[in-house]
């Protein structure tokens, strides 16, 4: 179980990751922070791309670091905030903002890999608003590694 000092470091390491989104388009700011199984973190932001479709969203860039890394099977807890950017490129608002299904389903890889059902700490880009789920509440009865007899 995460505590909550550990919370604490993911989400304010995601609004530090946020900082570095590449969000031109949407004007969306999204960062997100791994915690691994050590004590570390893995941080990911968006990248936007002038093709839509080639965009990665911040939970997914910090899944693939970790993966490279890796230590895929090594993350125990994930927190992720966003927000409309001001004009000085900083994620705003005070509601948590939860993955987007995608990322989700990247989330249930790492999560089946590592035999957990990851806690997933969704935080506001300001103030202390979060929000606790577990993968199995964000995405239940999800098609994973597990399906396909790998694990």
């Amino acid at each position: 179980m995460t505590t909550a000092a550990e919370v604490t470091m993911l989400i304010e390491a995601a609004r530090a990751a946020a900082r570095n989104a590449h969000a031109p388009y949407s004007r969306f700011a999204v960062g997100a922070a791994l915690l691994m199984r050590d004590g570390t973190l893995v941080t990911g932001a968006n990248f936007e791309n002038a093709s839509y479709g080639l965009s990665l969203c911040a939970e997914t860039v910090a899944i693939a670091t970790a993966s490279a890394q890796g230590r895929l099977r090594q993350i125990v807890a994930i927190g992720v905030i966003g927000g409309a950017m001001d004009s000085g490129g900083q994620a705003t608002g005070d509601t948590p903002v939860s993955p987007c299904g995608r990322c989700r389903q990247v989330i249930n890889e790492a999560a089946q890999m590592a035999g957990i059902d990851l806690p997933v700490h969704c935080g506001a880009a300001q103030g202390d608003a979060v929000r606790t789920y577990r993968l199995s509440e964000l995405l239940p009865d999800a098609f994973g590694p597990a399906d396909l007899g790998i694990g």
